[in-house]
This record gives C-alpha cells, sequence and structure tokens, in this order.
C-alpha cells in the first residue's frame, strides 16, 4: 500500500525521531512511505488562536501538498482532527471543497490506520516497564480513537498497561491555553501526574506529543522518577532483525 506520511510542524522541529519511527512501523506494515518535504503546518495553531484566514492559507498549501487519492497517516490526532473538523469551517462550499472531502476522508491518525486499515497490531515490540495511556483531547474526541491505541500497547513485551484515573481529562497544554493560563495550565499537568503516579508506573504514553511536551516539562521541572513517550516510539522500540510479524 502508499501513502502519504505528514509529519506536523513541531515534531518536525523538535521530535524527528518520532518521525523516523513511525516510518519504521508503516514499512514494517507493509507500506510504501513517501514524504513531501515541501509540507509544513495544518494550521491548527492560527485557527485556535482565530486568526481563519491565515490558518486559511495554510490549510490550502495544506491541500495541495498531499493527494486526495491516497491515505495520509500523521503520528499526531491533534494535527488530524484539525484537518478532519476545523478545514470545515475553513473550507465548506469553496472551490476546494471535494478536494478538502476527499483528503479529510483519506487522513487518519498512527493508530487508527494501523488497526483499523491494516488491521495490525503485533510489530516484535519491546519495553520493559508499567505504564499508563493518556487520551489527548484530539484523539478522544475528534478523531474518536481510544481502544486502539490499547490495543497496540497490549501487544509490546514487558510492558504492563494500567489505566489511570481520570485518563480522558485534559493535561492542560491546549496550545496558547498553557501560555495565557499558565497558573491553570500547571494545575492540569499536575493533577494528570499524579495520576500516573498513583498508579506506580514508569512511563506515560500517548498518541500526541504536544501534551507529552507538556508533560514531560512538569516532570523535568519537578524532577520526577516518569518518562513519556509516543506510541509510534514505543512500537519501533527493542526490534530484532529476526523478529517476525
Amino acid at each position: 500500500m502508499n501513502i502519504e506520511l505528514f509529519i506536523p510542524c513541531f515534531i518536525d522541529q523538535l521530535y524527528p525521531e518520532t518521525a523516523f519511527n513511525t516510518i519504521k512501523v508503516l514499512e514494517k506494515s507493509g507500506c510504501i512511505v513517501s514524504y513531501n518535504p515541501e509540507q509544513t503546518c495544518c494550521g491548527q495553531p492560527a485557527y485556535n488562536a482565530g486568526y481563519w484566514e491565515e490558518a486559511k492559507e495554510t490549510g490550502n498549501k495544506f491541500l495541495t501538498d498531499f493527494s486526495d487519492t491516497k491515505y495520509i497517516v500523521a503520528p499526531s490526532a491533534s494535527c488530524v482532527g484539525m484537518v478532519k473538523n476545523g478545514f470545515n469551517d475553513l473550507f465548506t462550499n469553496t472551490i476546494v471543497h471535494n478536494r478538502c472531502r476527499n483528503i479529510q476522508g483519506n487522513i487518519f491518525e498512527l493508530s487508527d490506520f494501523l488497526v483499523n486499515v491494516l488491521k495490525r497490531d503485533y510489530f516484535g515490540a519491546e519495553l520493559e516497564g508499567r505504564a499508563v495511556y493518556h487520551d489527548s483531547c484530539s484523539g478522544l474526541r475528534e478523531c474518536k480513537i481510544k481502544e486502539e491505541p490499547r490495543q497496540l500497547l497490549a501487544k509490546v513485551h514487558g510492558l504492563e498497561m494500567v489505566e489511570m484515573k481520570d485518563t480522558d481529562m485534559c493535561c492542560g497544554f491546549g496550545g496558547t491555553f498553557s501560555v495565557k493560563f499558565d497558573a491553570i495550565s500547571s494545575a492540569m499537568a499536575e493533577q494528570k501526574i499524579n495520576n500516573a503516579l498513583e498508579q506506580e508506573v514508569d512511563y506515560i504514553i500517548s498518541t500526541d506529543l504536544s501534551c507529552l511536551l507538556h508533560l514531560q516539562g512538569y516532570i523535568d521541572k519537578h524532577q520526577i522518577p516518569l518518562k513519556t513517550m509516543h506510541l509510534a516510539d514505543v512500537l519501533a522500540n527493542g526490534w530484532l532483525e529476526s523478529t517476525e510479524y
């Protein structure tokens, strides 16, 4: 299967290893992955800040950077959620309406694509430890994924998954929310971290590095013995060359 890879701008700049691990997982699933280096942003920051004209300009570029006939996969439920939902406000009944609808139907968050399109949930990954999964707001409410990441993580050798209290509550990031309302944002991160610590875990795993960036910042500041990991990094961890899949 030929698929196109969408790497959000902050992953490109801050977490390139997650992008490469996404490619590894997709290729191990039998996909031929293509990446357009001209791609930039989906327009979500401007859209959320109320600058819809600027978001529309960026979104128009997104619609030309990607095919409307192939699957598009991204390691970010937040950005996929923007395309699937926010683009309705920007492009409904415009000259790119039909192209937008086609792309909206073809774009998938990684776990959603692996489980529901490719029907794959085992990759020979290994990670020793105990972990909780954090349901990001975008993943749960915009992309409608909940069981898919858990199904994938259940097949990781050595990893014990447990559920934390209020797993579906926001971590407090919310883009510019964490800047405008720093005290509230930090308190929400503290609550999320405390809920994870109650389960005596080593890792917090999610589909969204924006959430994990926020939580890891709190963890580092307070020197808490926890580590955050993106789902793609977990699925590509501990592979053996001889592993059958």
